[in-house]
């Protein structure tokens, strides 16, 4: 008796796409292609995507789905930090989907959604709206292009017609010649750190409302004739 095929769905028809990009990548992705994978006609796709556009946008929201938000109960910058690497893990699982999501807008209500987490762990971090929507920029800045170097980038880019040999780099370009080795995947980690690292332990020292008022505050003066208790008079000399 002939096994009975699995009725098609949203779950099921993303589940298949994510796959197929996974396994060819997004440039060569297309609906026809889906629908020979999940043993269907493409129009079939549109009955629950009503366009290529929605499926793509289905893609990326389950991947940013996936991103575990941190515990609120963690402070501010350890929960950018957690979010920050739970975001890179992200990429690293959705690789060959990635390129997309860099460049989405995440205006979906799952995209506004993970902003407005991540804008508040900020906000509480530095406590002023503008230092938290500019942190939140940078930081976004490091996450997107250390996920696309790791994900798409450097040995994975693309290449010259015609590359110039190892001993090229040696003798012409010493500097570059040592540093290699700290570009390779072993070292990613440390490097992912340093920069993440230096990006928080900045917003950490951004200026709250607390402390702007306080540097604004003008310092006040004992009335004339009147010396302040806690300065000391001068020793005469001569």
């Amino acid at each position: 008796m002939a096994r009975k095929r699995e009725a098609l769905s949203r779950g099921r028809i993303v589940q298949a796409a994510l796959a197929l990009i996974g396994r060819d990548g997004l440039p060569d992705f297309s609906t026809r292609k889906l629908g020979r994978e999940l043993r269907c006609e493409a129009m079939s796709i549109y009955h629950f995507f009503p366009s290529k556009q929605h499926l793509l946008d289905a893609l990326v929201d389950h991947a940013i789905g996936s991103i575990q938000i941190p515990d609120p109960a963690l402070p501010g910058l350890e929960r950018v930090r957690h979010a920050a690497y739970a975001y890179r893990a992200m990429a690293h699982r959705y690789a060959r989907l990635y390129p997309l999501i860099a460049i989405h807008r995440l205006n979906t209500p799952t995209g506004v959604r993970f902003i407005e987490n991540l804008l508040g762990m900020m906000r509480d971090a530095t406590g002023d709206d503008e230092a938290a929507a500019r942190y939140f920029r940078a930081v976004g800045y490091y996450l997107a292009g250390a996920a696309l170097d790791e994900t798409s980038g450097y040995a994975k880019g693309p290449s010259a017609a015609e590359p110039v040999r190892n001993e090229f780099i040696e003798k012409e370009c010493p500097i570059l010649w040592r540093s290699a080795r700290y570009f390779q995947r072993p070292e990613w980690e440390r490097t992912f750190a340093l920069g993440l690292d230096a990006l928080l332990a900045a917003a950490a020292k951004a200026p709250t409302p607390a402390r702007s008022t306080a540097s604004r505050t003008p310092r006040t003066r004992a009335p004339a004739g009147k010396r302040s208790p806690t300065r000391r008079a001068r020793p005469r000399t001569g």
